[in-house]
Formats: structure tokens, C-alpha cells, sequence
């Protein structure tokens, strides 16, 4: 393993002395939090990738073709479906806004009125997504080196919270895009042909496996549709998501980019269900569908290789829990400590330091969480729930609906946040019926109270029109982003 092991040394030594050069180019709040607004189409897509491709898209996705066979590619490729009607219907919008979180977002549409609560919300969704993959490092880390659990979390954490911390986004930037290489050559590449000749080909697959496991529904309509409603709706409106958007050069970089990373996505959600497929043939009663991963990489894999694709399951960790903890940090200090103290910033420069020290205590929290919590899958459920029911509404309502009120994007917040809550303890945290009901709560009062309400004042209207097309005249004076 000494070989292996070199790689993956060499790989986390990398992502430190990236986050120190990072460092030395994030000198104001732009640079810190959105990488200047300065990222071309082939950095943007490789990171939006690296973002939304993380260790569940990776062990879960190879997780679930082992339990499901090609059908288990729905969940990621639910994912990569999100992306794309992102990038084609929203991104260009989103982009022209120049904010740094979506809770700004509402604030202009509505009028100044929904930043605190909505972004409690986004507070608690992007915690939660960061520490459910830095507790992934555990599995990693075991396969690796035998590592206990805690000490596992505390190593992959810190090396995540050290180089986010010291260049913010351009670090992130800058790991999330050699992560992105690493996961196309050591998953793409390499694991998914060496998988499928070690299994004897597609043909000794069928051969070996029931039919279900080649029907593209086989895991089953009600299961696609939550998927869908959980999955595609949460990239639409995520901050570690929007936060991403906010880094293209243009809206046509934010469009297109986000186009191929969303393409992307689908070919990787298929790879990893072949993958699956391939390791119930090696190796049919394994404890956990989760454990094909890394069984197959760990007895399948000639040494070097080995190494290569350990870390790329590592970089699609790495780069998820990257993305959620500065998007929660950014959320913190911005949509929550600063309202609260009433505080009015003054210079981009004066802030970096503050959104530094944000990403560090978050992070700290993040690591101590990890360790405390047990059920990942309960975690990130309630994260996405809270998501979905309580803020796709009010998000999509104001991008596409003029009536929607301040008044009707609150109570749909309230009402479908605390919906969901409740429903989750009638049903259970994994049942399907929180997230449905809970958006369809969110949906009714949204309108109802919309309609019920006096319209938005037509001047908030007319300056959030502006901003969409990109002429507000507080943006115009902006420095012309260099070329990358």
C-alpha cells in the first residue's frame, strides 16, 4: 500500500499549499466569498461538478447500482437534472443579481424582509450538508489507513477547514477543480472499465443478475419522484449551489458552464450504477451496499490505481463538504450575525477577515458535529425537507411570480418549514409524505397570502427588475472582471 498511500499524502499536501496560494489572492469580500465573480466557462463547470458530485453521489451512487443495478442512477442523475434546469432557466438571472447569498435575493424581490428568517433556514440546511460529508472521511479514511472514526473526521475536517479558511472560494476554486480531474480519471476512467471486465462484461452481468437489475424504473416510480422533488428542487435554490452561480464571469458562463457540468452529472450518475451493478456480480452478499466502493477498489484495483481512485472518492467528499461550509459560513456572517447586530458594512476589504474567522468557527462546529452524530441519512434528510418545503416556494414564486408579496414569502417559510417538522415526527424523518405535503403547504399559503396582501410597492419591483437585466446602477462602476 506504500504506493497508494503516497498518493493520497501527495493529494492532501496539494489541497493545503492550494489553499495558501488562495490565500494570497482573496484580498477583498468578492475575491473571499465569489472568486471576484471572475471564473470561465472550463473552471466553472469543472467546479459546479465537483460541487454537486460528492460522497454520496460517489459511495451512494455505487451503493445504490449494487441494491438496484442501473436504476440505482436516479438519485444522482436526479441531481444532474436539478443542474440543468438551474443553469438553462435561472442561472443567467441569478448571475446578474451580483449578491453573495439567497437570502439577498429575497430581500431584493420582496423588500427587505426575509433575510433573517429565510436564512436561519439556509443556515441549517448547509451545516448539515457539510457535516454529513465530513463524516464520509470516516469511511475513507478506514479503507486507507485502519483510522478510528473521531480521529479520521478531525484529519479530513481540519485539512477541508484549513484551506477554505485561508483563500476562501479561490482555494475552494482551485481544489474543487483538481478534484474535478481527479474524479473524471479515477472513477470514469478507471474504475468503471476495470469494474465491468473483472465482472466478465455485460453480458456475464445479465447473465449473473436478476432482470431487474437492467430495468431503468426497477427502483421503483414513488422513490424517482422523491428523488426528483428532494434532489432536482434543492440544486435549484441550495446557497452552496447559488454561491457557485455567483462566481461566473457572465450570465452566459453561468448558463452554458453549468449546461456541461449538468451533462456531466448524468454520464457520472450511470457510471456509478455500472460500478454497483459490477460489484454485486464480485461480490453478491456484502454487509452494506454502501461497502461496494470501496470492496471493489480495495481488491480489485492494481496498486497506483488503487491510490488514484481512493482519491478521487476523497475529492468528491472533500469538494462537497468544501462548498457547504463556506456557503454556510457566508450565510452566518451575512444573512444572520450581520442582520442581528444591525451592523451596515462599509469596504469588501474590512470583511475578509470577518467571513474567515466565520469559516473557522463554522468549520470547528461542523468537525465537533460529525463526531457527535451517528445517522447520516436521517441528517441530511431533515437538511433537504427543511430545504425543499420551506424555501422553494418563496425562491421560485420570486423569479417567476410579480404578486408574490414579503408577507406570502414569510408565512410560506413558516408554514412550510414547520410542516415539514411536524409531519417528520408523525411519519418518521425518511418518510416520503414531509417533503410532499410540506411543499404543498408552502405552495398554498404562499398564494393565498399573496393574493390576500397588498402587491409589492412598485419601486422594490422596478430596481429588482433592474438587477435581474444587470443595470442597477450600484453595479455598473464595478471593476471589469479579468479574463481566467
Amino acid at each position: 500500500m506504500a504506493v497508494d498511500y503516497t498518493v493520497i499524502v501527495v493529494y492532501l499536501a496539494g489541497m493545503l499549499a492550494m489553499g495558501w496560494w488562495g490565500m494570497r489572492r482573496a484580498k477583498s469580500k468578492s475575491e473571499f466569498l465569489v472568486a471576484g465573480r471572475r471564473l470561465g466557462p472550463t473552471m466553472y463547470s469543472g467546479t459546479m461538478a465537483a460541487i454537486v458530485l460528492g460522497g454520496a453521489s460517489t459511495i451512494g451512487g455505487v451503493g445504490l447500482g449494487y441494491q438496484y443495478g442501473l436504476s440505482g442512477a436516479w438519485m444522482v442523475f436526479t441531481i444532474g437534472l436539478g443542474l440543468l434546469a438551474l443553469s438553462v432557466f435561472f442561472s443567467a438571472r441569478i448571475a446578474r443579481l451580483k449578491v453573495y447569498t439567497v437570502s439577498e435575493m429575497l430581500d431584493l424581490r420582496y423588500g427587505g424582509r426575509a433575510g433573517v428568517i429565510s436564512g436561519v433556514v439556509m443556515w441549517a440546511y448547509t451545516l448539515m450538508l457539510a457535516v454529513t460529508s465530513t463524516i464520509a472521511y470516516a469511511t475513507i479514511f478506514d479503507v486507507l489507513f485502519d483510522m478510528n472514526r473521531t480521529v479520521a473526521i478531525i484529519l479530513g475536517g481540519s485539512i477541508v477547514v484549513a484551506y477554505s479558511t485561508l483563500g476562501g472560494m479561490w482555494s475552494i476554486t482551485l481544489t474543487d477543480m483538481v478534484q474535478f480531474v481527479v474524479k473524471t480519471i479515477g472513477v470514469l476512467l478507471l474504475l468503471l472499465p476495470i469494474a465491468v471486465v473483472k465482472a466478465g462484461g455485460f453480458s456475464e452481468m445479465k447473465a449473473q443478475l436478476p432482470t431487474e437489475y437492467f430495468d431503468p424504473l426497477g427502483i421503483g416510480g414513488e422513490t424517482i419522484f422523491t428523488y426528483v422533488l428532494i434532489y432536482t428542487f434543492g440544486m435549484l435554490i441550495g446557497q452552496d449551489i447559488w454561491q457557485r452561480v455567483f462566481t461566473a464571469r457572465s450570465d452566459k458562463t453561468a448558463k452554458w458552464g453549468g449546461t456541461v457540468a449538468g451533462t456531466y452529472c448524468l454520464v457520472y450518475a450511470l457510471a456509478g450504477a455500472v460500478i454497483g451493478t459490477a460489484a454485486k456480480v464480485l461480490y453478491p452478499k456484502l454487509g452494506s451496499p454502501d461497502d461496494a466502493f470501496a470492496t471493489i477498489v480495495k481488491d480489485e484495483l492494481p496498486v497506483g490505481v488503487r491510490g488514484l481512485v481512493l482519491a478521487a472518492a476523497l475529492a468528491a467528499v472533500m469538494s462537497t463538504s468544501s462548498g457547504a461550509l463556506i456557503a454556510c459560513a457566508t450565510v452566518a456572517n451575512n444573512d444572520i450575525w450581520s442582520r442581528l447586530r444591525g451592523r451596515i458594512t462599509t469596504g469588501e476589504r474590512d470583511e475578509v477577515q470577518g467571513n474567515r474567522a466565520f469559516i473557522l468557527i463554522m468549520g470547528i462546529a461542523v468537525i465537533g458535529t460529525a463526531i457527535a452524530l451517528n445517522n447520516v441519512v436521517e441528517a441530511l434528510t431533515v437538511a433537504y425537507n427543511l430545504l425543499v418545503g420551506g424555501l422553494l416556494v418563496p425562491i421560485l414564486g420570486g423569479l417567476l411570480w410579480k404578486r408574490g408579496t414579503a408577507q406570502g414569502a414569510l408565512a410560506s417559510v413558516a408554514v412550510g418549514g414547520l410542516a415539514v417538522i411536524g409531519l417528520m415526527a408523525t411519519y418518521g424523518i425518511l418518510a416520503n409524505e414531509p417533503v410532499y405535503y410540506g411543499l404543498l403547504s408552502s405552495l398554498a399559503v404562499y398564494i393565498a397570502v399573496s393574493l390576500a396582501t397588498k402587491p409589492t410597492d412598485a419601486a422594490v419591483l422596478a430596481a429588482w427588475r433592474e438587477r435581474l437585466a444587470g443595470r442597477d446602477p450600484e453595479l455598473v462602476s464595478e471593476p471589469v472582471p479579468a479574463h481566467q
